[in-house]
């Protein structure tokens, strides 16, 4: 089931952003940069990728979690919520 791109958005601005911030990673890494500074970037990029998945969840529960009749199917839910974790 596909969803509408717009519904979207900021999952993927999010997405957008961690893509920034993992460039950023490698250039710091290139540089030799401090691991402190690594991680802190790391971290950010990490829950930047979570949160879009949430986001990306919680606009699609009522389609990722429903067969093609309409029947609300809990367990592919729980499967594609978990998937995150």
């Amino acid at each position: 089931m596909q969803l509408d791109a717009t519904e979207l958005k900021a999952a993927r601005d999010r997405l957008m952003r961690a893509q920034g911030q993992i460039m950023g990673i490698v250039k710091m890494i290139d540089e030799g940069r401090d691991c402190t500074d690594l991680l802190t970037q790391l971290s950010a990029a990490s829950t930047a990728l979570t949160r879009a998945g949430f986001s990306i969840i919680a606009t699609g529960m009522a389609h990722c979690g429903t067969d093609p009749e309409g029947t609300a199917n809990r367990e592919k839910l729980e499967k594609a919520f978990m998937s995150l974790a």
